[in-house]
């Protein structure tokens, strides 16, 4: 969701109590993960957490408009790049070798369901929700993303921890941008803790049902997971024009055009970074 995961919101209510509550069922569910021996989903949730609730620290200070523009595009290029990369090498294979067919509807199915969600989504800033807006879709996104990545890892263990740790990168970039929105409007930073915690406590919970798999069901749901995250990663591609967040923040100064066009550069290096680490990674862990 990215650039627009975070988008104009109605302060709707101030609820930081959910975030207490949130973490406090991510540790109660991880205590039975480590029994259950969930160890790879677990590193995941905690990953995403931590690089959440860390992107939403480093969002609440203050930066100048160029240094925050600058962060944003570097945040959100090394997620997609990472995100398109993963899902592209470790997913879509996977999907097309249990059925080819099943498969490709798989994929177009998640990356249609990406659309309608993040579409649809945003009518909920018209409605007088008992939680703030930017905190419900956000959470939303992450247990939705949650549980297919339990799912994944429980239809097929032995994905090693690059995949998770890759669709999770946007995390850090999500909780940056949303913890600057959140300060702008006067709002508590510290809900952004309840969706930081909502990949894990998802996961979790659908790596606890062990779903029993036919090579059909496998394909649909590694194809619907295969695109749902490309989608993300293709949402998370900084585009530095007028009107989007980038945009947004180089309006804050004299030289926009200029900074935009500066920012362009930054934003195909970080994209490519992004994907060459996971080449790297890749290359290192099957030496």
């Amino acid at each position: 969701m990215s650039i627009n995961e975070t988008d104009d919101v109605v302060n709707v209510g101030r609820v930081p109590w959910l975030g207490v509550a949130g973490t406090g069922a991510l540790v109660v569910l991880s205590v039975i993960g480590t029994t259950a021996g969930l160890w790879k989903v677990l590193v995941v949730g905690w990953v995403a957490f931590v690089a959440m609730a860390g992107g939403a620290v480093v969002g609440t200070r203050s930066a100048t408009a160029d240094t925050h523009a600058e962060r944003l595009v570097w945040g959100y290029g090394l997620a997609s790049g990472a995100m398109v990369t993963s899902a592209a090498v470790f997913l879509v294979p996977q999907a097309i070798g249990y059925d080819p067919r099943v498969g490709g509807f798989g994929i177009a199915a998640g990356l249609l369901a990406g659309y309608a969600g993040h579409t649809v989504g945003h009518r909920f800033v018209h409605y007088d929700l008992p939680i703030e807006t930017t905190t419900a879709r956000l959470t939303a996104h992450s247990l939705t993303a949650g549980v297919v990545i339990g799912t994944v890892y429980t239809l097929l263990p032995d994905l090693g921890l690059l995949l998770g740790l890759g669709i999770v990168s946007h995390k850090g970039p999500a909780g940056y941008a949303a913890a600057r929105r959140l300060r702008r409007r006067d709002m508590p930073v510290g809900v952004v803790v309840l969706p930081a915690a909502g990949v894990g406590i998802a996961a979790i919970l659908a790596g606890l049902l062990e779903p029993q798999s036919s090579l059909a069901v496998s394909a649909a749901v590694f194809g619907f997971a295969a695109g749902l995250f490309l989608h993300v990663a293709m949402d998370f591609l900084p585009e530095c024009e007028v009107g989007g967040e980038v945009g947004e923040v180089a309006a804050l100064t004299g030289d926009a055009h200029e900074l935009l066009d500066r920012l362009r550069v930054h934003a195909v290096a970080s994209t490519a970074a992004g994907a060459s680490l996971v080449f790297l990674a890749w290359l290192l862990l099957a030496a």
